[in-house]
């Protein structure tokens, strides 16, 4: 007994030396080093884990293995009231270091915004700032600490399904927003209680995937790879993010989870990255069957001295470290390193000072979470409006009068769960205003406005199936039971009887999706025989274009007056398709991505490198790079849009024809708006590298200015331009402006621009 006793003291004085040594909280190193000494292996092992709820792992069993020490946070759990029992589990355990709770908040939370694509086509980032701070403040009050995004995977090939959740083709572009969203989501600072921690995705090249085919492998140059993919990664690191989501491709044969090249050499050493990596889903199994790895041991071996820190919907971590450990396979530091970084993140988010930091206490609960008072309407209906691109407007035949009869028919025009598009985090089709219910808030009092659905989404039974097995929770698309004919001639009745038509066509949200990629960009089958259809009354046709990539519409142009690009708009989508339909809103979004005119010319995209026999619009095609069939060159170039109004671009003068190292160069246009309305245009400026050490892209974007104008009014805008613009990544990885002649080039869009060259010295 009296040992007994004396031991409990000698624990008791050990534990009070131990708090009484612990460093201030201010010192991040010192009090993770501190804390990391405490730490048993199996605990250490614990913090790696990420694991998702559900069936393998119902809620009872985490909070289990939270006490134990045995998780580092979760996915997928997403109120306060789940997350407080987790929480409160973690500070039972013996070192009380609290969870965090992640989740994919993408374009929104409980306000959805539109897809990224979209939000891509605004060129605003005051607009993106401000999708990026509201997503944070309602998924912090959802009690989330950390969100999978931005995704900054550049797409080239739109076949793939995930074009949806990126931000088009361009590495300017794309960095420029990924470095916004990540600002605006973090906020002053990730440990603010209305910010989030972003988590830069998918590392990397995951968009360039063989054949658009998603989780397909990816082969590319180091200079491609450093020019043009790299950039947007390291762009949205630079602002601040608290780490990157590793990609599920292989790269040069070696799967990104298991590449100690990329995830060491290239984004700790030469990136000077400190923050946190995680796999994708499943994606450390995954290494078994690309081929690396003959079994789980091997994986998890190779991950963690990739640098891999948590194991997302973790399986092997948690059964592999501890025998890899004891082997001496995996040592000592190569574990304190990957949780060093992991407590590193939960330190950075706040949640060492205060684990319930966005949690609350129960008292400040919410009555209801998904309750139409949290939704943020107002700016969900100005960022959609922003986001909307005009292709075609024959004859002005939009704005449409808020008079007559409209007849709105397609599969697509009252489909709630299709407003939202892929990856809408919690966001709810009954919130959702379709475009049906937007043109009836518009028309109402004021013009008749006659629906009919037309045609379903598909005829073919295989795509419905597969559709409907990607959502488990409800039926992702439901068709009307009436054969093809009668919903066509009902729509056509429709028609008729109307001054004018808007058809809403294109994909569901299913169909541009994570593992959505698909072999053809056309509209499928049974909406075009419904386009046909429509054509033939003699009606003016408006279709309205619903989808998360670019679509071969060069049939479809030939059919329709006017098309609108919409992509998936998000919660006030159809409030803000009626705004710029009966001209509330001039369009003003643009292309950020190029338009193939048929899926035989991908890869297309603008800045494609020069070539020794390029085709020559108006000249012979024979012995050039050329498709013989059809004409070339995109069907809408990136870049390209709209508006009600006409814009106009004086001749640029360049402040000087050669430049100095370390000296700037100023270009000056004048814009005019010579239309009868306002509206708002983006100047954007590219450059061409004419004669380098390796053949350069034909022109790059390197700046853009988005400005709105009134009628007849106009503004002298001004570019700035050095030599860091000029630089590239020569054959030798080397980041040079290397001397000679540079083209400056402005327009409206990528393809219709004025030039004017300057000297490199």
């Amino acid at each position: 007994m009296k040992l007994s006793l004396l031991g409990l003291a000698m624990g008791l004085v050990s534990q009070v030396a131990l708090a009484t040594s612990t460093p201030p909280l201010q010192d991040k190193a010192a009090f993770i080093d501190h804390l990391l000494g405490q730490m048993s292996v199996d605990e250490k092992i614990g913090q790696l884990r990420l694991i998702s709820i559900g069936p393998d792992m119902p809620r009872e069993k985490i909070r289990e293995e939270i006490a134990a020490g045995r998780i580092g946070g979760t996915f997928n759990s997403r109120t306060a009231p789940e997350n407080r029992p987790m929480q409160d589990a973690a500070m039972r355990s013996r070192l009380k270091i609290p969870m965090f709770f992640a989740y994919d908040t993408l374009h929104g939370e409980r306000t959805i915004f539109p897809i990224s694509l979209g939000l891509a086509a605004t060129w605003d980032m005051d607009a993106i700032t401000q999708v990026g701070r509201t997503s944070a403040i309602e998924a912090a009050a959802d009690s989330l600490d950390m969100t999978f995004a931005p995704m900054v995977d550049i797409a080239r090939d739109p076949r793939w399904g995930r074009t949806s959740e990126g931000f088009g083709e361009d590495t300017y572009l794309t960095s420029k927003i990924g470095q916004t969203l990540v600002r605006a989501l973090q906020g002053k600072s990730a440990a603010e209680p209305d910010s989030i921690m972003a988590i830069v995705k998918h590392f990397a090249l995951y968009g360039a995937v063989e054949g658009g085919r998603d989780y397909n492998t990816v082969d590319m140059s180091l200079p491609k790879m450093y020019n043009d993919y790299l950039p947007p990664y390291r762009a949205s690191l630079d602002a601040g993010a608290g780490g990157v989501m590793v990609a599920l491709n292989s790269i040069n044969g070696v799967p990104a989870t298991a590449d100690t090249w990329l995830m060491n050499d290239l984004l700790r050493k030469q990136w000077g990255f400190k923050g946190v990596a995680i796999s994708d889903h499943g994606a450390i199994q995954e290494l078994i069957r690309h081929g690396v790895a003959r079994d789980g041991r091997e994986a998890a071996k190779l991950a963690i001295k990739a640098g891999i820190d948590m194991s997302m919907n973790d399986t092997l971590y948690g059964q592999e470290l501890p025998g890899l450990l004891k082997s001496g396979e995996v040592t000592q530091a190569e574990l304190d390193q990957a949780v060093r970084e992991v407590l590193g993140a939960k330190y950075d988010m706040g949640l060492f000072k205060d684990p319930y930091v966005r949690i609350g206490k129960p008292e400040t609960d919410l009555k209801d979470y998904y309750g139409e008072d949290r939704l943020h309407r107002d700016a969900a209906r100005d960022v959609a409006r922003r986001s909307l691109v005009l292709l075609e407007n024959r004859q002005q035949t939009l704005p449409l009068k808020k008079a007559g009869t409209i007849a709105l028919v397609g599969p697509l025009a009252d489909a709630p769960i299709d407003m939202l598009g892929s990856w809408a985090a919690d966001g709810r089709p009954e919130h959702s205003v379709t475009v049906r219910e937007g043109l009836r808030r518009a028309t109402d009092g004021k013009a008749r406005l006659l629906y009919a659905r037309g045609s379903n989404i598909t005829g073919d039974k295989a795509i419905f199936d597969y559709l409907n097995f990607l959502n488990f929770a409800a039926p992702e698309i439901v068709d009307d039971p009436r054969p093809p004919a009668v919903l066509i001639d009902e729509a056509v009745k429709a028609a008729r009887q109307s001054d004018v038509v808007v058809a809403v066509v294109g994909e569901s949200r299913g169909m541009s999706h994570e593992s959505s990629s698909r072999t053809t960009l056309e509209i499928p089958a049974v909406q075009r025989e419904l386009i046909k259809a429509l054509k033939a009354t003699g009606k003016p046709l408006v279709l309205v274009l619903m989808n998360g990539r670019p679509l071969s519409i060069g049939w479809e142009r030939e059919q329709a007056d006017a098309i609108l690009e919409t992509w998936f708009s998000g919660t006030e989508g159809g409030n803000a398709i009626a705004d710029v339909l009966f001209g509330d809103y001039n369009p003003s979004g643009k292309l950020a991505i190029t338009f193939p005119r048929s899926v035989g010319q991908i890869p297309m995209y603008y800045n494609h490198l020069s070539i020794g026999r390029p085709f020559t619009p108006g000249k012979p095609g024979n012995y050039t790079s050329q498709y013989f069939e059809e004409p070339n060159g995109p069907l809408y170039p990136f870049g390209y849009g709209l508006s009600y109004s006409d814009f106009e671009l004086s001749d640029f003068t360049l402040s000087k024809t050669a430049l100095k190292r370390g000296e700037p160069l100023q270009a000056e246009v004048t814009v005019k708006n010579t239309g009868k309305v306002e509206g708002e245009t983006v100047v954007q400026l590219y450059v061409q590298d004419v004669s380098a050490s390796m053949s350069r892209p034909v022109k790059e974007l390197k700046n853009f200015q988005k400005v709105a104008l009134k009628p007849g009014e106009a503004r002298t805008l001004s570019f700035r331009l050095d030599e860091d613009d000029l630089k590239f990544y020569n054959g030798q990885l080397q980041h040079v402006a290397e001397p000679g002649q540079f083209n400056v080039q402005i327009g409206l869009d990528s393809q219709n621009v004025q030039q004017q060259s300057f000297e490199l010295l």
